[in-house]
């Protein structure tokens, strides 16, 4: 959504239009979803999460001074919700049905046996990165999925840049480790 249609919907908003808060809702809920399902592991969870983000947004809409992008303003707010329904559940590590997250769209390929290839590589990532911490696997899906700058991902979680780089590393070594763990078992299950 480009920044001036953005500002033209939020006013509608700030103006009473229930209508323009649902375009706000479909452009935006994906994001949030995705992010909410990558955090909490659970498709159920996550969609209440959503809602509870967006309940959030309407009625702090008016706190939007508009510093950040707004999908950074959405994106802080999905995480911190995300991070309070962790503390209420009390969840050390979590995972994520595989077969509800949605899927990323690829480009059609000639070769079956390429298609085949990647998914699986996909499947791999994905469970990989479910078994994460909460909080590394937000890192990793702001940054790498959701492509957030460093920038942004400061303003997002509130968390100055050079954090964000060193719990990104340290996220990434994890997430090394178990995607080598899953293909030595991949290995074994399918060659061994």
């Amino acid at each position: 959504m480009t920044a001036n249609k953005e500002k033209h919907l939020l006013q509608k908003i700030r103006n009473g239009n229930t209508q323009a808060f649902s375009e706000l809702v479909d452009a935006y809920k994906n994001l949030v979803y995705t992010l909410a399902s990558r955090m909490l592991g659970n498709r159920e969870e996550a969609e209440e999460v959503s809602q509870d983000t967006f309940i959030k947004i309407f009625k702090s809409l008016s706190h939007f001074k508009g510093d950040s992008k707004f999908s950074t303003w959405i994106y802080r707010i999905t995480y911190n919700t995300c991070l309070d329904r962790i503390k209420q559940n009390k969840r050390q590590n979590t995972f994520v049905d595989i077969d509800h997250v949605k899927d990323v769209s690829f480009v059609t390929m000639n070769n079956a046996l390429d298609k085949m290839i990647l998914e699986e590589r996909r499947e791999l990532i994905k469970k990989s990165l479910n078994s994460l911490p909460a909080k590394d696997a937000g890192l990793l899906t702001l940054f790498y999925f959701e492509e957030q700058s460093l920038a942004e991902m400061e303003k997002t979680l509130n968390i100055p840049d050079r954090t964000i780089k060193v719990q990104l590393f340290r996220a990434r070594k994890k997430l090394a480790t178990v995607l080598e763990k899953n293909l030595e078992k991949e290995i074994l299950q399918n060659y061994g």
